[in-house]
């Protein structure tokens, strides 16, 4: 006999305990009804005017609590981050601002000779002289072993080397700087804070330490002489140190021997020339930001340069003595200086000699 409940032909093979074991595993507890985005309308709210059986459910508390821990989260993200940005614009141990570059220094020193200026062909002078065995153009100005520093990797100190020696090219090689052309690449080189000085040194040679144009770069005046060889000899040596955690100096120590002859004497084998001689040290500086941005610091320039009269004016274009002429006999004299001049430092002129052995011997 069926069971209560049972269909008249017995509970259908195959499924046992009826139909209400299908849905035994499916468990509707508290939580679920209340987390249920839908409820049913009681059978009294659908005799009403409803038209839909369910009506939407608001969010659960439980719901409206994970939002605002959610919303909590995302501000204590954003106190953080400010926070974070706050101490790092107040940290004091933050890397110090570069410094504005300080004025170059220069020192001109014209080399008066004691006799008439050796004359001859530019080769035989070359091969007489103590340029003899010096290196010819740029060759001559050669980088050291470089080396890591405590605050510089080698890479950094390689660079500073290489932009002085830039420098040291465009302003005692380049033809076009020499004659008075142009100022374009050492100017280029230059850092931004020392550009006024540098234009005006240009502009308006000064015998007053600062803008002595001499002291930037090697120029001739083109109506008075010309190169009677393109190809300088060049020698001498460059040295690096650093003097800060940020600050890496490199000192240029070179001599430079250009042989000259009167100028518009046009083309043709040059027969009379001579040689000149300029000895130049030069001190720069490099922080970070000049070597990422290719540029030197110039501190001191101390350049000696002769044969020249003691009383000519080499605060501009540099004025050699030929083959051939004589300092005058007083120009061993130092210039005469006013103490009280104002408007210029008090900066006497100097003068030096220049040794017998640095003439050729012919």
């Amino acid at each position: 006999m069926a069971g209560r409940g049972d269909p008249p032909e017995g509970t259908p093979e195959g499924f046992p305990g009826g139909g209400e074991d299908e849905y035994r595993s499916v468990v509707f507890d508290e939580a679920f009804v209340r987390a249920a985005h839908l409820q049913e309308f009681s059978a009294q709210e659908r005799m009403g005017e409803h038209a839909l059986a369910v009506r939407s459910r608001h969010y659960s508390r439980e719901g409206r609590s994970g939002s605002r821990q959610a919303l909590l989260l995302v501000l204590l993200i954003l106190l953080a981050f400010g926070t974070a940005i706050y101490l790092g614009v107040r940290n004091p141990y933050l890397p110090p601002a570069d410094q504005r570059a300080e004025p170059l220094r220069t020192t001109v020193v014209p080399l008066a000779p004691r006799g008439p200026v050796a004359g001859g062909a530019p080769a035989r002078l070359f091969d007489h002289s103590p340029a003899a065995d010096h290196r010819v153009g740029a060759a001559g100005i050669t980088l050291p072993v470089a080396g890591r520093t405590t605050h510089f990797a080698e890479s950094q100190v390689v660079t500073a080397l290489s932009i002085a020696k830039d420098y040291l090219v465009a302003t005692s090689l380049e033809p076009d700087v020499l004659s008075g052309a142009t100022v374009r690449p050492p100017r280029l080189l230059i850092d931004p804070d020392q550009l006024a000085q540098f234009d005006r040194s240009v502009e308006s040679p000064a015998d007053d330490g600062r803008h002595a144009l001499a002291g930037w770069l090697v120029r001739f005046d083109p109506r008075q002489v010309t190169l009677a060889d393109p190809a300088a000899r060049v020698q001498g040596t460059l040295r690096f140190e650093e003097t800060g955690p940020d600050t890496l100096d490199v000192t240029a120590d070179h001599t430079y021997t250009y042989a000259l002859r009167p100028a518009g004497q046009g083309a043709g084998p040059v027969t009379v020339a001579s040689l000149f001689t300029v000895h130049r040290e030069l001190r720069f500086r490099f922080d970070r930001e000049d070597l990422r941005m290719h540029r030197a610091e110039l501190l001191t320039s101390i350049v000696e340069a002769g044969p020249q009269a003691c009383g000519a004016d080499t605060t501009g274009a540099l004025e050699p003595l030929l083959a051939g002429a004589r300092a005058p006999a007083n120009g061993g004299g130092p210039a005469v200086t006013d103490p009280y001049a104002t408007g210029r430092p008090a900066a006497p002129s100097l003068c030096g000699a220049l040794a017998p052995g640095a003439q050729p011997s012919l």
